[in-house]
C-alpha cells in the first residue's frame, strides 16, 4: 500500500476533519504542516500535475488577504512566479491536500480535501 501524505493545517477544520477520516479508515498518514514545512516550487509543481491542474491559481486561497496584500491577480505573473509566491506564503496554499505516493513523484495521486470525502478515492 501506498504511503498518504496530508499537507496539514491543524487549525483548519476541513484539515481536521480529512485527518479524521483518514485515521478511521485505517491510514496512518505522514503529517506536514505546511504553514511550518512548505513544499518547495518543485513539490508544488508535482502536485499541481498530481491534482491534473495547469494553473497554480486553482491550488490557491484567493480569498486569503495576502492574495490581494501580494497584488497578484494578474496575468502579468507566470505559473513560476505564482509557485515561488506560493512557497513563500504558503497561506495561500489551498488545503487539506493529501498525496498517495511520494510527495516528490508526478506519478503519484493527489486530492485536496474539500470536502473530506474526496480524499476517498486515495484509499
Amino acid at each position: 500500500m501506498s504511503k498518504l501524505t496530508i499537507l496539514h493545517n491543524p487549525r483548519c477544520s476541513k484539515s481536521r476533519q480529512t485527518l479524521q477520516l483518514l485515521l478511521d479508515n485505517g491510514q496512518q498518514p505522514n503529517v506536514i504542516e505546511y504553514l511550518k514545512t512548505p513544499p518547495s516550487v518543485e513539490e508544488l509543481q508535482a502536485i499541481l500535475l498530481m491534482l491534473s491542474m495547469s494553473d497554480p491559481r486553482s491550488l490557491m486561497r484567493k480569498k486569503e488577504p495576502e492574495y490581494k496584500a501580494l497584488n497578484i491577480d494578474s496575468d502579468n505573473i507566470s505559473p513560476d512566479e505564482l509557485l515561488t509566491v506560493m512557497h513563500a506564503s504558503p497561506k495561500l496554499i489551498e488545503r487539506p491536500i493529501v498525496i498517495k505516493g511520494p510527495l516528490n513523484d508526478r506519478d503519484s495521486l493527489a486530492a485536496i480535501g474539500r470536502p473530506p470525502e474526496n480524499v476517498l478515492k486515495l484509499l
